[in-house]
């Protein structure tokens, strides 16, 4: 469903010249599994991700979302797509009933099906307690929430995650890992950035390693584990971070 072949983004800073955020990444992500990218603070994951929900233009490759060309096709690839990050933002004087109908609506969705839908993602999302608080009185948990019921509301058969965890409490990020997990039992295709290596052990069916905007590797982890005959996920994650860090020097 996510197809993205050789793909790079390259940004003109005036102080140091062009910097290559995303250098030749290509990888494939299908419906009914989690798709993780692991990887450092700067290794280029949310600039990918961003291409892939069209908020971002490549420099150049290809990426089709369940096969619309995010350049020529942004329209129908937002169609598809679900987009929840650590910093989506909330509306201050908006209830959580309130911002999740006002997406539905900018969507087209009309009320006899939107309202039915809303019922059904605040009860499975245990968001009843946000129907309504103001954006201005929400949690860091309840204002996640939110995000991804505005996510979902549409729908779509894609979900991209970036570092959805970040601030939250323990027991908030778990319950937002489990629900994750019930979207891809439900067929979705998700595709999820972290620099958590237990997240990805607990949650992802393929991982692709990333560093200075390059894919160092990717598959399962009992690939990985075969490949690079190691058994911890995170020394082979190390390993492969310091080899590229003394290649760039």
């Amino acid at each position: 469903m996510i197809d993205v072949e050789n793909l790079t983004k390259v940004y003109d800073d005036f102080e140091r010249g062009s910097l290559t955020a995303v250098d030749g990444v290509s990888f494939c992500a299908e419906a009914g599994q989690v798709f993780a990218l692991l990887g450092p603070n700067g290794a280029g994951k949310t600039t990918i991700l961003r291409i892939l929900a069209t908020m971002l233009r490549p420099t150049s490759g290809t990426v089709r979302i369940a096969g619309f060309d995010v350049l020529t096709q942004a329209s129908e690839v937002r169609r598809q797509i679900g987009y929840v990050s650590s910093g989506t933002a909330i509306y201050d004087r908006m209830t959580g009933w309130e911002m999740v109908s006002h997406f539905g609506r900018l969507y087209g969705l009309a009320k006899d099906i939107l309202y039915p839908r809303m019922e059904e993602l605040f009860d499975r999302l245990h968001m009843q307690d946000t129907r309504n608080v103001l954006g201005n009185k929400m949690s860091s948990g309840m204002k996640q929430k939110v995000s991804i019921a505005r996510a979902l509301i549409h729908d779509p058969p894609i979900l991209i995650f970036d570092e959805p965890t970040v601030g939250l409490d323990v027991l908030t990020a778990r319950t937002l890992l489990k629900s994750i997990a019930e979207l891809r039992d439900r067929g979705k295709c998700v595709i999820f950035s972290t620099h958590i290596m237990r997240e990805v052990e607990r949650l992802c069916d393929q991982v692709a390693i990333v560093a200075y905007g390059k894919i160092l590797a990717q598959g399962t982890l009992s690939q990985m584990r075969r490949m690079y005959q190691e058994e911890d996920v995170e020394e082979i994650f190390f390993r492969l971070i310091e080899g590229e860090f003394q290649a760039v020097l």
